[in-house]
């Protein structure tokens, strides 16, 4: 059966991309690079295969890439750990233009690159298809099996982003996809650590934030080929034609621990691929929202007035729990209020990209002033790519709108056409500034595939998808630019948009739509997700021990009301006091202390180690959880990153008993207690002084 399967994925990557069994363009054994400025040079040198193909007018590059004109750059760099170059080929007789952005990190052993295809001739060039974005063969030393570390995507259950190790081996290939056209939808997510039998590997991240393929196929005892791109890309350019391609990063590692590359990734990506505020990374906030909600057909914020909004502001401050950031999520737009709704819901008047004058009659900005005179920001919901029939949009703009063949409700609109993305850009910009919108949080609740692929003409086909992409890179950014300040959350129904792109511009602060307040599902997703990335958050319910540490990540969502008789206040001060005593420890280096594997059933324990070498402490998070049998109330751990020779103090967060041991004695194995199911531990260690 395993066979069977085998053969399967491999027709299927075959059949799709066109992946046959040649060579690879570029073939290094994989090994940590010392100089990565030679890295670059010798893998985009004057006379080197590439590490990326492509096929141009049904001819593979590797037959003639070499004898295209080709110069190799270093351009400027404004930061002195990151070198760049340029690399140009140019095909002569048809002056198609291949430019490859490469930079190298040297405090991380990692490179990127990105494509760039311009037509510079007076008519179309040939079609260009099959582009590998990364064609790049890995040698080992050893002939035992690869294994791969990599998550699912998200489709809001509690195995999103699940994260599992398989092994490479035989004739076997792996093909990793995202479903719907959005980048982490579902059946893939575009970080992966490939892991040699050497204890060498290269973790791998992919950015681009449509339909992304990455194919690993074994094709000898010791060698890995790993190719990546977009699914479907086939078109001819026209003259003066630019696009660019899925942009490829790879570090890599030496450690007999393959932690050892997730946490160096994990610090990479904080180092060059987190949006800077005042030269500094963006902290992940802590946010709250405006209350629970109101009795139906009340939606979201569909019954928010003005007047409750300030007033549940000022019952933050009054009661001492005041947020980072006060968010606001859909139903404040025109159309979506109530209590008369009509059948008009927050999700079918996207589109209205106005205020709703009858319960906001001055806009958003007292809501803003309110929140900033209690020293936070101030946060709001849009969702301007998917367009509903019959909105402001879809009205005044009916040519801006891409549609499915079979009609429907939801229209995409195009940000691949630029005067489109222009008038986007000013229009919420001018929002953002006239209502007093600190940070920008923007969903997308559709599949959009589909609106590609019908828009795309026989012979130009991924340009949609190619166009949409470049424009949403650029809308974003002109936010950012034009507010230094602003902090953009990234959710698509959730976390189903997170690549090396988006979490370069964003942050994902609410990382899944599964099932809100379900806490088990939530200890899965951070679990998971720490394993790439350091930044991400979700919503707390509960002010308890075992609901609070669940919810626990970098960035946490209070979900309170503060206007009935629930909750304590008492909970809630020492939930705010604990997420910021704690976060800054999730910004380090991450530890599963109960293995890669199905941890989603009701009768595990879970627990996971975050390490802060900066300062040699750290904390031990663990769960029992509700249908664990009754014999297991301990389990032993074993502690990593630690220094074998320093004492360390641990505290009990539970009931405040300390103990002593070193680190040798916790790297040997450290039993935790939890009496009963249903219960939680927070150990938190540091040097004894």
């Amino acid at each position: 059966m395993k066979k069977l399967l085998s053969i399967l994925l491999l027709f299927a990557v075959v059949s799709t991309f066109g992946l046959q069994r040649v060579a690879a363009q570029a073939t290094q054994k994989i090994v940590v690079p010392q100089d990565v400025k030679k890295w670059i040079s010798t893998s985009f040198g004057r006379g080197k295969l590439p590490p990326f193909t492509f096929v141009y007018d049904d001819k593979h590059s590797s037959g003639f890439i070499r004898k295209w004109k080709h110069t190799l750059n270093e351009q400027p760099s404004e930061d002195v750990n990151v070198v760049k170059y340029l690399a140009t080929y140019t095909d002569p007789v048809t002056g198609l233009e291949v430019k490859c952005e490469i930079s190298g990190f040297t405090q991380f052993n990692a490179v990127e690159w990105v494509l760039h295809f311009t037509n510079t001739s007076n008519g179309n060039t040939p079609q260009i298809k099959s582009v590998k974005a990364v064609d790049y063969t890995m040698q080992a030393q050893s002939a035992e099996p690869y294994r791969l570390l990599s998550c699912k995507g998200s489709c809001g259950v509690r195995a999103d982003f699940l994260a599992t190790i398989d092994s490479i081996e035989g004739e076997e290939s792996v093909l990793m996809q995202p479903t719907y056209g959005r980048s982490s939808d579902t059946s893939a997510f575009p970080f992966f650590n490939v892991i040699s039998p050497d204890n060498t590997g290269v973790v791998v991240a992919i950015g681009w934030t449509g339909t992304w393929y990455a194919s690993l196929l074994k094709s000898d005892d010791k060698e890995l080929t790993l190719t990546s791109g977009m699914a479907k890309m086939d078109l001819h350019l026209l003259p003066g034609e630019t696009i660019r391609t899925p942009r490829i990063a790879m570090l890599f590692w030496q450690d007999e621990d393959f932690m050892a590359g997730n946490n160096a990734f994990r610090r990479f990506m904080l180092a060059h691929h987190t949006h800077k505020v005042d030269d500094a990374y963006a902290h992940a906030p802590l946010c709250g929202g405006f209350d629970w909600g109101d009795p139906a057909p009340c939606n979201e914020y569909g019954c928010l007035t003005e007047d409750y909004a300030v007033a549940l502001i000022n019952r933050h401050k009054q009661f001492g729990i005041v947020p980072e950031v006060f968010w606001l999520d859909a139903g404040w737009y025109t159309g979506s209020g109530g209590p008369n709704f009509e059948g008009r819901m927050w999700y079918n008047q996207v589109g209205n990209w106005t205020v709703d004058k009858e319960r906001f009659p001055n806009g958003l900005k007292p809501l803003s002033d309110a929140a900033h005179k209690i020293g936070a920001k101030f946060m709001v919901w849009f969702e301007p790519e998917r367009v509903y029939a019959g909105t402001q949009f879809a009205n005044e703009h009916p040519e801006w709108m891409l549609k499915l063949p079979s009609g429907g409700s939801n229209m995409l609109f195009n940000l691949g056409n630029k005067e489109a993305l222009d008038w986007l850009c000013k229009y919420i910009g001018d929002m953002v500034e006239q209502n007093g919108i600190d940070y920008y949080r923007q969903d997308f609740n559709m599949a959009i595939n589909g609106y590609w692929e019908a828009n795309d003409a026989p012979d130009r086909v991924g340009m949609s998808e190619i166009r949409h992409i470049e424009g949403l890179y650029a809308y974003w950014d002109y936010l950012l630019e034009r507010f230094p300040g602003m902090i953009i959350d990234n959710c698509a129904s959730g976390g189903r948009r997170l690549d090396l792109e988006t979490m370069s511009r964003s942050l994902p602060l609410w990382r899944t739509d599964y099932n809100y307040g379900e806490v088990n599902g939530y200890q899965c997703h951070t679990y998971a997700l720490n394993f790439f990335l350091p930044l991400h958050g979700t919503g707390v319910y509960g002010g308890d021990h075992y609901n609070f540490r669940s919810s626990m990540s970098s960035a946490m969502v209070t979900n309170w009301e503060v206007a009935s008789r629930y909750g304590s206040l008492a909970d809630m001060h020492r939930a705010i006091d604990k997420f910021k005593e704690l976060r800054p420890y999730y910004m380090e280096d991450y530890y599963p202390l109960t293995g890669v594997k199905d941890l989603t059933g009701d009768d595990v324990w879970m627990a996971y180690q975050l390490n802060r070498p900066s300062d040699n402490s750290g904390l031990v998070m663990a769960f029992r959880r509700r249908n664990n049998p009754a014999a297991q109330n301990s389990i032993t751990v074993r502690l990593k990153g630690l220094n074998p020779d320093v004492v360390y103090t641990l505290r009990n967060d539970n009931d405040g008993t300390v103990s002593e041991a070193t680190g040798q004695q916790l790297a040997e194995g450290l039993t935790l207690n939890i009496e009963t199911p249903l219960g939680s531990l927070l150990l938190q260690y540091a040097e004894k002084k």
